[in-house]
């Protein structure tokens, strides 16, 4: 009887853990409009398997920051928004590159490896203001231009989308 209750309890305990393992991969649901949507090889999800963010909801992953010019814009701004890479560690994702659509039309592939060298922001607000549609927003997968002069080039401008509506993770 001691070894079926045992049994028993061993089994209760990590039903439990896959329980609280699985709400933990379980992200909150937006409260406001969406503006984010991200799909592919993530573990975190809050519509069936993609995950949906509103501006509240990206405002609340670690924020970071830096000033720079752009090749579109006439004068450098303080841009600010989580960093790629942490974006897509909150998302436990795991691939080699990402698949980035913008409400334009445009898209563009981006490795992931771009995200381990340099601190490219998915900016958004720019001079501590939300970022509008007609300004690049609301949100801009921005490399820090003025920061690093590799980045000067055709490849890195190609990948610095703004708009941007969905990420699909591979």
């Amino acid at each position: 009887m001691k070894k079926r209750l045992s049994i028993a309890v061993l089994w209760l305990a990590c039903v439990l853990q896959v329980g609280v393992a699985n709400a933990e991969q379980v992200l909150p649901d937006p409260e406001g409009r969406v503006i984010l949507k991200v799909s592919g090889n993530i573990d975190r999800t809050n519509v069936s398997e993609e995950a949906h963010f509103d501006f509240a909801m990206l405002t609340d992953l670690p924020q970071h920051q830096y000033y720079t010019g752009t090749p579109w814009t006439r004068q450098p701004f303080h841009y600010s928004g989580p960093l790629m890479r942490d974006l897509l560690a909150y998302l436990e994702a795991d691939g080699k590159h990402i698949h980035v659509s913008a409400l334009n039309g445009y898209e563009a592939y981006i490795p992931t490896r771009d995200f381990a060298e340099y601190d490219v922001l998915l900016a958004l607000k720019r001079n501590n203001e939300p970022i509008s549609i007609r300004e690049y927003g609301p949100l801009w997968v921005l490399y820090p231009f003025d920061h690093h002069t590799e980045l000067l080039n055709e490849t890195f401008r190609s990948r610095a989308v703004w708009q941007v509506m969905k990420i699909d993770v591979r």
